[in-house]
Parts: structure tokens; sequence; C-alpha cells
């Protein structure tokens, strides 16, 4: 069982940057894919970014493509989400997520979720 708690949300001035966190539990973390989900009010959960369990390989959607980042400290059971140039359509409750694969997490296919922090970018 792997339990994921999100940090690092709160209210932003447009064209900010703001980088959340994930803390994993559990001994194999390096053995998951990780990544964040986003879902605004009244829409569905979007894909964000994936990063593979070595930290190798990660996808970003492209509504976020050059701003958002990526990483996971491994040491330290810690996937990061460096939010930069954040924009008014940013503003969602994002989710960790952790998956068997990259692909997998990019298609919602998700073991594990966090229960999320709230970004709200004000413009």
């Amino acid at each position: 069982q792997v339990q994921l708690v999100e940090s690092g949300g709160g209210l932003v001035q447009a064209g900010d940057s703001r980088r959340l966190s994930c803390v994993a539990s559990g001994r194999t973390f390096t053995t998951y894919a990780m990544g964040w989900v986003r879902q605004a009010p009244g829409k569905e959960r979007d894909f964000v970014a994936v990063i593979s369990g070595t930290g190798c390989l990660t996808f970003t959607a492209d509504s976020v493509k050059g701003r958002f980042p990526i990483s996971r400290d491994n040491a330290k059971n810690t996937v990061y989400l460096q939010m930069n140039r954040l924009k008014a359509e940013d503003t969602a409750v994002y989710y960790c997520a952790g998956g068997r694969t990259p692909f997998d997490v990019s298609r919602g296919s998700v073991d594990y979720w966090g229960l999320g922090t709230q970004v709200t970018v004000s413009s």
C-alpha cells in the first residue's frame, strides 16, 4: 500500500512560480511511475505530467509543456511539479498519482491517488 500526500498549493498571481511536492509512503516508491493530474472546477481530470521510476523518462501535457517540469527524488520518496509562468487557466486541484508505467499514468490508469492540493491563480 502506498499513500501519497501533496503540498505546496495556494493562491498565486499570474506569472508567478510555485512548486508542488508529493511524498509517498512505502518502500516501493521507485517501482512506480509518478505523475500529476489536475481538475479544474466543473471539468474532468486532466493529465499534467509523469516521470518514470528511475526519473529518466518524462512526459508533459501540451498545455503545460515548457512551463511545468516534473522531477523526483527517490531518496526522499518525493515527486515535484515546478509550475512556472502560471496562468489563470492553471487554477485547479492538483493530484499526485502513482502507476505502473508512465503510459498508464498519462492515460489515467492509476494505482494510487493523493487527496489533492488546490492551486488558484489570480489574474
